[in-house]
């Protein structure tokens, strides 16, 4: 009798490890650090953690940073005012910074530039005077500016001293610095696909919406004005929308009717992708549930509808800028955009339009480099973003 317990217990514990079921002495309570160690991930931070996975995404975004940064503080980080004329440097190729010279080593600096006529050519060529230095200064003074009106003042980024020549891109036919030009207009055509994108998506976002929630007479007014502005070229239609604005306005009415025409232009494509993705949520479970529950159609687009689809709407609008800035960019060129006095990188491309200006002055190329670099980060970032929100974004 007194074994037949031992042998039982023996079995119910063989039965209990066998199962999993071992009693275990309670432990104490998690520490904070422990919890947070252990909590869950939310979406975005899932998001977060794929994009950082994709290179080239990151990439562009690093890239698009800087070159946010840099036109922000474009009059800070150019050497020259971006209306100066130098005449007495017209269309010279960049300059060339040394480290070196004759007599040692040195802080980075310029030598001075010299003009002449060349007598078979009869064009303008410059040559190095080593005999003078200049020494290439970080946080000098400088052409004063207005920093967007908030306060005044000449401090720049680098500069050679004022007065002497710097022009790291060499400068235009009437003797302005091209790099302060690029950084300036690059504000310009940066701001505008911005805009036009902010204004094209609210009303493509509202417009998708409405016609894929709705459906029926709605759906198909709204589809069949999307094809009849699809149905012109798109250049054509920019340019005669553009060549309707009075060319007596001033800079920042030109400026703001450039992002209109781009918007009303531009909206179709992302109402069409709003309109699918809206036709894909409305017949969701929470949907339903809030129409059950009584809430107005309204309630439902605003506080279901649309952030059910934020991931997608966010990779749409980083897909959209290039398209924008490579519209303002065309429209620029051919003279029908951004007007002088103001610049943007597409008017700063006009001056290299013909072949003998490109043989003779290929630097006035470096606009379109800037336009080149951007729209190819936009679009690595926007490809990232895409593959980082494709699991949750159906």
């Amino acid at each position: 009798m007194t074994e037949n317990p031992t042998l039982l217990q023996r079995l119910t514990d063989i039965g209990r490890r066998s199962l999993g079921m071992r009693r275990r002495i309670p432990s104490a309570p998690p520490q904070p650090s422990e919890r947070k160690k252990y909590k869950g991930y939310s979406q975005w931070r899932l998001v977060w953690r794929r994009f950082l996975r994709n290179r080239a995404g990151v990439a562009g975004g690093i890239v698009i940073l800087f070159i946010a940064f840099c036109v922000f503080f474009a009059e800070f980080l150019s050497p020259h005012h971006v209306s100066t004329r130098y005449n007495e440097y017209t269309h010279m190729p960049p300059q060339r910074v040394h480290i070196f010279s004759e007599d040692g080593i040195h802080f980075p600096f310029v030598y001075a530039i010299h003009g002449y006529i060349d007598p078979d050519t009869g064009l303008r060529k410059y040559v190095e005077d080593r005999s003078t230095r200049h020494t290439i200064r970080f946080f000098t003074r400088g052409d004063r500016y207005s920093f967007y009106g908030l306060f005044e003042s000449d401090i720049r980024f680098m500069g050679a001293g004022q007065g002497n020549p710097f022009f790291l891109l060499g400068t235009d036919r009437f003797g302005r610095d091209l790099f302060s030009r690029i950084l300036v207009g690059g504000r310009v055509s940066f701001t505008v696909g911005l805009l036009a994108v902010f204004l094209s998506l609210t009303l493509g976002t509202m417009m998708g919406m409405i016609s894929g929630y709705y459906g029926g007479v709605i759906d198909n007014f709204v589809q069949r004005t999307i094809e009849v502005i699809y149905s012109f070229p798109s250049i054509p239609i920019l340019m005669a929308l553009s060549a309707l604005l009075p060319p007596q306005w001033p800079g920042y009415l030109t400026f703001m009717g450039i992002v209109t025409v781009l918007a009303l232009v531009g909206w179709g494509g992302l109402a069409r992708e709003i309109r699918g993705k809206t036709l894909a949520i409305r017949d969701s479970d929470f949907v339903l549930a809030a129409r059950v529950s009584g809430s107005k159609d309204g309630r439902i687009i605003f506080r279901h509808v649309l952030p059910a689809m934020s991931s997608h709407v966010i990779v749409i609008t980083t897909l959209a800028i290039p398209t924008f800035i490579l519209s303002e960019s065309t429209l620029s060129f051919l003279g029908l955009g951004i007007k002088p006095p103001m610049t943007s990188w597409g008017l700063l491309l006009s001056d290299a339009m013909n072949i003998y200006v490109l043989a003779l002055y290929p630097w006035l190329l470096f606009p379109g480099l800037c336009i080149l670099v951007t729209v190819l980060a936009f679009n690595f970032l926007g490809d990232g973003i895409r593959d980082a929100t494709a699991p949750f974004g159906h």
